[in-house]
């Protein structure tokens, strides 16, 4: 897979971009310092600067909510899939203020508008003594050990007693015959019938 990434550039350089590949294409170039671009990033990895020939603009890597997929294709029938996309540098004008945190809160498209907001649930608000109480009563639960809805542990035998439920009576066992040979079962008028 391919690395990439998403440049998001205001209206007026995405124009001096867009003449500068179709000079680069047509092969004719003015001016060779006007068709430079550059991208350099601080030490911290995340506010930097992009340059198209003698201009400068601030730029920002920000996280998308959302990944997105990037594909190609060589003959306009089959989509070879090349990157999962996750980020952004967003490339803005001097005026313009800086993008809050690391996470760009929008989507690339409309629909995914606010979409860390109304599209993924908010992680819950837990305490870590319930989640301490839950890890060990799951743990128990493992061990064989019941947890009554009080959160008080019984042992597997010490909850309240039931009755225990009548056993069925068990058939008499044969005593051996007297010469060391297996006695024959009785048989009743049902088994001599079935014969």
């Amino acid at each position: 897979m391919e690395e990439q990434f998403i440049l998001r550039v205001p209206p007026s350089v995405a124009e001096q971009i867009e003449r500068l590949m179709n000079e680069s294409a047509a092969g004719s170039s003015s001016n060779p310092e006007d068709a430079s671009l550059d991208l350099s990033f601080s030490e911290d990895g995340r506010s930097g600067t992009f340059m198209i020939g003698n201009q400068s603009f601030p730029a920002s890597l920000l996280d998308l909510p959302a990944v997105v997929e990037s594909y190609k294709t060589y003959d306009d029938s089959f989509l070879v899939k090349t990157a999962d996309i996750g980020q952004m540098v967003m490339v803005r004008q001097e005026d313009d203020p800086a993008p809050e945190g690391v996470e760009y809160k929008h989507g690339l498209t409309p629909p995914m508008r606010d979409a860390r907001r109304r599209r993924y649930r908010r992680e819950p608000d837990l305490s870590a003594d319930l989640v301490n109480r839950v890890e060990n009563d799951l743990i128990s639960i493992m061990q064989g050990v019941s947890v009554n809805q009080n959160t008080s542990v019984v042992g597997a035998g010490e909850g309240p007693k039931k009755a225990a439920p009548a056993r069925a009576p068990e058939p008499e066992a044969q005593e051996p015959a007297a010469n060391g040979e297996e006695a024959e079962p009785d048989r009743t008028d049902s088994d001599e019938s079935d014969n």
